[in-house]
């Protein structure tokens, strides 16, 4: 449809012509470059009065769309015709302050919305919480939500992400306790909250709350809140819980990021029988990258490295391109799988053939690839040739590690000469220094380490006991 095309009416039908306009603005609401259009005949026709039914739909279609601003560039040009907003109006703005992260905006339109009467409408003061708990303005927050006679569960949602996504995660849990009838996306928060700040055995007690003693069925998203809890801890026993429950609720089906997080779990919980079993009912025409890197990701965790590049092969002939993170996993098969020469012949393939820069990572995999092979002047040529922005101390440490295994003295020195211009204060680097000379017999140069080590007053790292 060609919106250009339609011509202004002479002014006795000028009011059905609004009419269809206002139709079709909601008609195409997810159309930018039709909404554009409506929005300059709009212009053209002088609807200004009833801001409603003509101008919400443009102001929410421009608050919800890749430039926020523009709600509040139209908004400003409507003040100067009329002033009859109503709730929708400043909620449609406030989302768009919201997007924008604009606490300036968000100031300005909480005035203007006490000043016009919109004090408690908790749609409008939800919005504003909104604003202020994405702003990270916290007390900003806290006072509007207190400040509401009337509350519903999305209000209290609001304060509760606010307060989780900025790291006051034992307020957050507060709240959620007070809270009257906590839905999905409450409980959902505070999991993903205890998971994202490291707490898996409190993310892993309040899931089991939820799902088996209060009987609040898992959404999708809380599914994958509380996947990384489950690698995190090994419960193998409650992923076979959650896999069960997504066959039955149609999760595993209805969305590919529940199966392939299910796979990856299975295989960090030491499962590898079931990840391969997972993967194989994905259907074919819905594996994506991360399926694949998944299943080659679990079986270079359990030293399964033929298997590994096996399933990069098939991918490959399944025409899905490989990604940094696919490499790193193949390069990781290899190296604890001893396919030193394969290793090197896929670091070629994505340097030269998919024309990708290594990170420190995958350099990291190629010198213990090579180290746990005996191959320490490769490695060792390997480490020097690496871009002074990527390299880190930690290169040097793992063939320092593998110097120490082989016994090679003479590159341990060189190597610890490069790891204490990067950093003198770390002390397993001058006991693995210390343990290569011990190995060969110079207990001199023993003694000197560790008079070295003292003088530098190099962190020593606590001994543990089970006793």
């Amino acid at each position: 449809m060609n919106l250009m095309r339609m011509k202004q009416p002479p002014h006795l039908h000028l009011h059905l012509y609004r009419r269809k306009l206002v139709s079709l603005l909601r008609q195409h609401q997810s159309r930018r470059s039709a909404m554009q259009q409506l929005h300059s005949h709009l212009i053209t026709t002088g609807s200004y009065m009833d801001v409603t039914s003509s101008w919400n739909p443009l102001l929410r279609h421009y608050s919800l769309g890749i430039f926020p601003q523009e709600a509040f560039f139209l908004f400003t040009h409507l003040r100067l015709y009329q002033n009859s907003f109503d709730s929708f109006s400043f909620s449609y703005l406030l989302k768009a302050c919201a997007n924008l992260q604009n606490l300036q905006a968000g100031l300005l339109l909480h005035a203007l919305t006490l000043k016009l009467g919109f004090e408690f409408h908790v749609y409008v003061h939800t919005g504003l919480l909104n604003v202020y708990a994405v702003c990270g303005a916290l007390p900003e927050a806290k006072q509007v939500f207190d400040e509401m006679s009337v509350r519903n569960s999305v209000t209290w949602n609001v304060l509760i992400s606010g307060l989780v996504k900025w790291g006051e995660l034992d307020l957050a849990r507060s709240l959620f306790d007070e809270m009257p009838m906590p839905t999905v996306v409450s409980w959902t928060t505070i999991i993903d909250g205890y998971t994202r700040m490291n707490q898996p055995k409190q993310a892993l007690a309040l899931f089991r709350w939820m799902f088996i003693d209060e009987g609040i069925k898992p959404n999708e998203i809380t599914l994958l809140a509380i996947f990384p809890t489950i690698s995190n801890l090994g419960a193998l026993e409650i992923c076979q819980l959650v896999h069960t429950y997504g066959e039955k609720s149609g999760l595993n089906a209805l969305d590919i990021r529940i199966r392939n997080s299910l796979l990856d779990t299975y295989a960090k919980c030491g499962c590898i029988e079931s990840a391969s079993r997972v993967f194989g009912e994905i259907a074919a025409k819905i594996r994506n990258l991360v399926s694949w890197t998944s299943i080659i990701s679990a079986f270079a965790m359990h030293g399964m490295a033929k298997e590994a590049l096996a399933n990069f092969e098939r991918m490959q002939k399944e025409l899905v391109k490989p990604n940094r993170i696919t490499f790193l996993s193949v390069l990781n098969a290899c190296s604890h799988g001893g396919l030193v020469e394969e290793g090197l012949e896929f670091f070629r393939k994505m340097v030269n053939e998919y024309q990708m820069s290594p990170d420190i990572k995958h350099y990291g995999c190629l010198i213990d690839m090579l180290g746990r092979a005996g191959r320490l002047d490769e490695a060792e040529k390997m480490a020097l040739g690496i871009p002074n922005e990527v390299v880190n101390v930690v290169i040097w440490r793992t063939l320092l590690g593998a110097c120490s295994f082989h016994g090679n003295v003479e590159m341990g020195a060189r190597v610890i000469r490069k790891i204490l211009e990067m950093e003198r204060k770390y002390g397993g680097d001058y006991v693995l220094l210390s343990n290569i000379f011990a190995g060969v017999g110079r207990y001199s140069d023993v003694e000197w380490v560790r008079r070295l080590m003292d003088e530098r007053n190099a962190s020593k790292v606590a001994g543990l006991s089970f006793v």
